[in-house]
């Protein structure tokens, strides 16, 4: 039986074309990128030219990238080169209760050290009211930090309304772009600060980067020998940061979410027109990634349902403990009735989705659950 991956939030495949930069590397970048002899030069181009096409997507400038180890490093380097770097101006940090735990871990590991942390509420949809943050910023506000796009429901932030607010404040602000990069446009929002995910980007596990704009000051999370400008110590590896460099020019042609726009939408249309008023869509019906779909079978647990299409690679919004059903923290700050969201399905769609996988998904869908009475078909 045919094996469909409808994961892409989860983590993608790496790009043919991204593992076709990697590969000469292996054999011809291996020296230190710090070295200033013939070894270390290759390095150290193949870095810097990875560092200028991350910056390109991004509108930015290169020394305003700082690559990591991948996007929950950045979001600590974020995070907490900020909060150290600027205790003597205030400790109160602003995010949203539906952020990830790369952010919400982080929050309350400086709470713990004396932070500050205001958690701003989530309408049912998923996005935060920019009057509830323009209410929220204090003289001791720091750094807003709010996901761009969330990596459950897809939702988009108005991250842009929100940055400027922080910045006629005088705040700075940080977004996790993990998610959006490569799907929608990023290089308008007028952050100070913003994360990558290399793996989310059709680039390998292992690395990311962080925009931090000229002139943010930030204490390293890493010290070290100074390297990425004396803001992450660590000799880079010439290697992922090629591949994170390709993954992000080819992020720059969003033509091909176009595409799978469409059969997100011809999935979400199928399950309407198969289960009616038995799912309903969990996030905005607008302001969403272009390849996500969230929805809450109702009444059913979400758990259950991709156990019986094994051969579909899902995710599901609850947890199931001991024959108790946990909603996510996200769904549970937007309010979903428990009823919609232990029914919750994440379908992540990529480039290589196809029309046919769509229709097999629905199929084995309508399958599985018209014959699973026991679970209140």
């Amino acid at each position: 039986m045919d094996r469909i991956y409808l994961d892409f939030n989860a983590s993608t495949p790496v790009d043919p074309r991204v593992s076709a930069v990697m590969r000469p590397l292996l054999d011809t970048a291996y020296g230190n990128p710090s070295s200033a002899h013939w070894a270390g030069q290759p390095a150290r181009d193949a870095v810097e030219r990875a560092r200028a096409q991350v910056s390109n997507l991004l509108g930015a400038e290169p020394d305003e990238i700082v690559f990591t180890s991948g996007g929950s490093e950045a979001n600590n380097l974020a995070l907490k080169g900020v909060f150290f770097a600027n205790r003597d101006r205030g400790e109160h940090i602003i995010t949203s209760a539906a952020e990830h735990p790369a952010v919400l871990e982080v929050c309350a590991f400086l709470e713990r050290l004396g932070g500050q942390v205001t958690y701003l509420p989530v309408d049912r949809q998923g996005r935060v009211d920019p009057d509830d943050l323009a209410g929220a910023i204090t003289p001791r506000t720091i750094l807003v930090t709010l996901m761009h796009a969330n990596n459950e429901t897809g939702t988009l932030q108005p991250i842009a309304a929100c940055a400027r607010i922080a910045r006629d404040r005088g705040v700075l602000f940080h977004t996790d772009a993990a998610q959006s990069v490569g799907k929608v446009a990023t290089d308008q929002l007028g952050v100070d600060l913003l994360t990558i995910a290399g793996h989310k980007l059709y680039a390998p596990k292992g690395v990311g980067a962080l925009y931090v704009r000229r002139g943010v000051a930030m204490e390293p999370l890493i010290h070290g020998a100074g390297h990425e400008a004396g803001r992450r110590a660590g000799t880079e590896s010439a290697l992922l940061a090629a591949a994170l460099g390709e993954a992000c020019a080819l992020a720059a042609d969003l033509a091909p979410m176009r595409r799978v726009q469409e059969l997100r939408d011809a999935l979400w249309s199928g399950l309407q027109t198969r289960f009616g008023t038995r799912v309903a869509l969990n996030g905005h019906p607008e302001h969403r990634l272009p390849n996500t779909l969230n929805v809450g079978f109702v009444g059913r647990v979400g758990a259950e349902i991709l156990a019986l299409i094994p051969e579909v690679a899902a995710s599901t919004g609850s947890a199931c403990h001991a024959g108790m059903v946990e909603l996510s923290p996200t769904l549970r700050a937007m309010g979903v009735p428990p009823e919609v969201g232990m029914g919750a399905i994440r379908f992540s769609l990529g480039r290589s989705t196809t029309p046919g996988e769509i229709d097999a998904v629905l199929d084995r869908l309508t399958n599985a659950l018209g014959q699973a009475s026991q679970l209140g078909a």
